[in-house]
This record gives structure tokens, sequence and C-alpha cells, in this order.
């Protein structure tokens, strides 16, 4: 028998979310990026730090719109959304710069309805990347479900002291 999973809903983020989206975003990257990164860079993400670094992302929306996932008042994901950063990028690409969920809530469908509200916001014909860790089977199964696929071009970035490969998904 399985558990009942948690009524959620997604709205946007405010700055008042920027510390409870920064645990989620520690939370998320110590499971997911475990055996990836050093145990010792994912053990020593500091909540502070990263709740400032949340508070200004949040202080600036022409930066990009972020939505948080909620349960009882209680943010459990966010995703990110604005201009691509990336070099070779039309200036009317937009970039996916993060989908992070608590760790408990992987699989019960709370990411599926942030990608489904970003993907509700985007202008017609919009062409929307995002980059994700070569190794993550896991997230590169939820972008291709939701129509993006691998376009061809891969970077490697130096996080925690080591090299991680990305890949980079297109939709549209």
């Amino acid at each position: 028998m399985s558990a009942e999973r948690p009524e959620h809903i997604v709205r946007p983020a405010a700055a008042t979310d920027a510390e409870a989206i920064a645990g989620v975003h520690i939370r998320s990257w110590q499971s997911a990026y475990r055996g990836m990164l050093p145990d010792e860079y994912l053990d020593g993400l500091d909540p502070v730090a990263r709740g400032r670094w949340w508070r200004t992302q949040l202080d600036h929306p022409d930066w990009g719109t972020t939505w948080v996932a909620t349960v009882e008042d209680a943010v459990v994901g966010f995703l990110s959304l604005g201009p691509s950063r990336d070099e070779d990028a039309d200036p009317r690409t937009l970039e996916i710069f993060s989908v992070y969920l608590e760790p408990s809530l992987f699989g019960s469908g709370v990411a599926r309805d942030l990608m489904r509200t970003a993907l509700a916001e985007l202008p017609a014909r919009a062409s929307v990347t995002l980059w994700t860790a070569a190794e993550n089977e896991r997230s590169r199964h939820f972008y291709r479900r939701h129509g993006f696929s691998p376009d061809g071009t891969e970077r490697i970035e130096e996080i925690g002291g080591t090299e991680l490969p990305e890949v980079r998904y297109r939709r549209g």
C-alpha cells in the first residue's frame, strides 16, 4: 500500500521564501549530487550564505522568475527561469536555471507541477534550455518527459574542486 502524497500548491516565490528555498536547494544537492561531488563539499554547503544568495535573486525579478511548491505553507521545491546565460543563445532564448525538490518528494509529482507551471508561462514558440549533470539519469529522464532533448552541447563545471560534466537540453 502506498502512502498518500501531501497536497501541494505552486506559486510565485517571494523574497521571504529565500531561506526556505536555500534549505531545499542544499538538501536536494546533497542527495542528487552525492557520489558526483565530494562529500566534504556537499556537507559544507552553507544555508546562511545560500539564503543571502537567494534573497538577492528574488529581490531582482528582472533576473528571472522563481516558483515554489509548498505543502502546508512550507517550501518543498522550486524552479527558476530567466534569460539564457549561454553565449551562443538567441536573445529570446530562456533558461531553466534550477529545479530542486525535497529529496523525500522525488517522484511525487511536485517537480512535474513546477515544470508545467513554468512551461505554461512561456511565450509562444519560445526556446528553453537547461543544463544538467551528465551522470544524473533521474534529472535527464525528467527533462525528456517534459519535451527537452540534448542539443549536443556539453561543458565541464568546476564545483567543489571537482570537474562535473554537464549536458545542455533544449525544448522548442
